[in-house]
């Protein structure tokens, strides 16, 4: 699994080699010293010679500091190579996800991909910083050192032996335990970030509803999840270093006891002694830092599942092989805005039992006004993302000027449709930045029209610096109604060949609205309108109004037909009739 991620060391491999080879050299430094130890005490302070002893101190003093500079370059290169491992990565994840349809943003939650964008990214990360080093190092002062012992003694050596097997199944067993529950605890970690992020997202509704205490006991029962699943997984994972103590120290024991022995036969000397086990500490250190080495790949491997099953995901919209094919001159360009609904079926799932639209048969000529009306459940948000293609069709046919929605390119089909969406989204940044959303060259007169049809000019006049004025995260420091107008001039620079309001004028009052709309039909002319609303006084002047009913179209018409004709329409309408005179009796 771990090999796929290796093309994001494109623009780092050198420093990756470079790292290594940093880490072979200072083992092999490192592994000197014990050697020339050896000869100080068997040498040197044997023939009590002063000036030997000196030039072999200086040797190793030499080979230690040569050591730490490789340490040092290690450390550099290691980080660099990390880093931009790292940011490659999330670079990619993250173009992935923008790549997503609404069907693929459906399988994954949002607080699971921060996490996966975050944490799982970094954990991976970390273990290339921190783990380079001891998986190029151990395997050469493993093999190295392990060499010089049994040239030392072959038979002390028989030691490492009966401690092999043993690290060995140490290790297996902790590591069989581990990896589910690393998985438990990014899962666990999932559900922090989404009580933290629904609570932050809501904080007003919470302070309006006094409850605080309710979000404190929810967070801390997901944190305390989170807490038992991380303590049970680092319990394991604390279980590695007592085991290799335990059979470290004991190997040493072995060791100092048959060593001793020999060395009252004459079989060793004491600085030969001295070098082995210079060497068994450097083997049984090598063992450890290859069991870590494991275990950070065991944390690893289960962050890069995560990872891969978002760079798995098959996009759910994509651009047709013959799209692919064409020029940009040669691609399909929407130029009307004709629609048509030809026995259109459509569910989120395909393994979802019932359709959420069915059979829906409905021709939208090019330059009309339509409305949509129906209860909540009805299904008029869904009908209207069909067009853009936020979601692809089920069954039946949906075409935008006589061509199929799949023969255009998404980008081009969904720059030709404007569409200002039921939730009003703003970003943090100037209202300049907000609207140019809409179109990136806009310039100031542009500007000056678009708020100008959609009504937003009445309180940008008033803002501090105008469209320079910083809105906060999300339009914090905007009303809901001057939300939705900003959102709708956005909508209107795109100039769309055809243009969706979603409810998008709910929060604002019925004379703001009818001077959008009268804008709208004298700026826009000859764009499509596609407007659902509760209020039928936003849809009487539609062409066509259709009504949808449990994701089916129960009846067409204008307005004057169906307050003749339907019922429903009829109790709609003078229900809406007499709340307003209501309204205006109680003023």
């Amino acid at each position: 699994m771990l090999k796929s991620f290796f093309v994001y060391f494109k623009n780092y491999r050198g420093y990756l080699f470079a790292g290594c080879l940093c880490v072979v050299l200072e083992s092999v430094f490192e592994l000197v010293i014990p050697l020339i130890m050896a000869d100080i005490i068997d040498v040197g302070v044997a023939a009590r010679d002063q000036g030997y002893i000196l030039l072999k101190g200086g040797e190793m003093v030499a080979c230690a500091l040569i050591s730490l500079a490789l340490g040092l370059l290690y450390s550099r290169f290691a980080a660099v190579a990390g880093q931009g491992f790292g940011a490659e990565l999330r670079k990619a994840e993250f173009r992935k996800v923008q790549s997503f349809s609404f069907s693929n943003l459906d399988r994954f939650s949002t607080s699971s991909l921060v996490t996966r964008l975050t944490s799982d990214v970094t954990i991976l990360q970390n273990a290339i910083c921190n783990g380079i080093r001891p998986l190029v190092r151990s395997p050469v002062m493993l093999i190295t050192a392990m060499t010089m012992s049994v040239i030392m003694s072959p038979s002390l050596a028989l030691v490492f032996v009966a401690a092999i097997p043993l690290l060995g199944v140490c290790l297996f067993l902790i590591l069989r335990k581990l990896r589910p529950l690393y998985g438990r605890m990014q899962k666990a970690l999932d559900r922090v970030n989404s009580t933290v992020q629904e609570n932050l997202i809501a904080i007003r509704v919470v302070k309006a509803y006094v409850t605080g205490d309710r979000e404190k006991q929810k967070f801390a029962q997901v944190n305390g999840e989170f807490r038992a699943s991380s303590e049970r997984a680092f319990h394991f994972a604390a279980l590695n270093m007592p085991c290799f103590q335990f059979i470290m120290y004991a190997t040493i024991l072995c060791i100092l006891w048959f060593g001793g022995g020999l060395m009252q036969v004459g079989g060793m000397q004491v600085g030969q002694l001295t070098g082995f086990l210079s060497y068994v500490m450097q083997i049984l250190n090598s063992l450890m830092m290859i069991s870590n080495v494991f275990m950070l790949l065991t944390r690893s491997l289960t962050s890069a599942g995560r990872i891969r099953e978002v760079m798995d995901e098959p996009i759910g919209i994509t651009a047709g092989d013959e799209t692919d094919a064409l020029t940009e001159s040669d691609v399909l360009q929407v130029s009307r805005g004709e629609i048509d609904f030809d026995h259109v079926y459509f569910k989120y799932s395909e393994n979802a039992e019932e359709y959420v639209l069915s059979d829906i048969c409905l021709h939208i000529e090019a330059g009309q006004t339509v409305g949509i009306l129906g209860g909540t459940g009805s299904a008029k948000s869904s009908l209207v993302q069909l067009i853009p293609r936020l979601y692809d069709i089920t069954g039946g046919s949906l075409s935008l000027d006589g061509r199929d929605v799949r023969d255009y390119d998404p980008a081009h089909l969904r720059d030709a449709v404007g569409m200002v969406l039921q939730k009003n989204t703003l970003f943090s940044g100037t209202v300049r930045e907000n609207l140019r959303w809409g179109n990136e060259a806009a310039d100031d007169a542009e500007l000056d029209w678009a708020c100008r049809v959609a009504c937003a000019d009445e309180f940008l006049s008033r803002l501090p610096d105008g469209y320079d004025t910083d809105l906060g995260q999300g339009g914090v420091n905007l009303s809901g109604g001057q939300k939705q107008r900003l959102c709708i001039a956005r909508a209107l620079l795109k100039r769309p060949k055809v243009l969706i309001f979603d409810d998008s004028t709910s929060a604002v009052d019925t004379a703001t609205e009818a001077r959008i709309r009268q804008g709208l039909e004298e700026s826009l002319k000859d764009s499509t309108k596609i407007i659902i609303s509760q209020r039928l006084s936003s849809l009487q002047h539609a062409d066509i109004i259709v009504i949808l009913e449990n994701g089916r179209i129960r009846q067409t018409g204008t307005h004057q037909s169906l307050l003749e004709e339907s019922p429903l329409y009829q109790d709609l309408y003078y229900s809406q009739k007499k709340g307003a005179e209501a309204g205006c009796l109680a003023q």
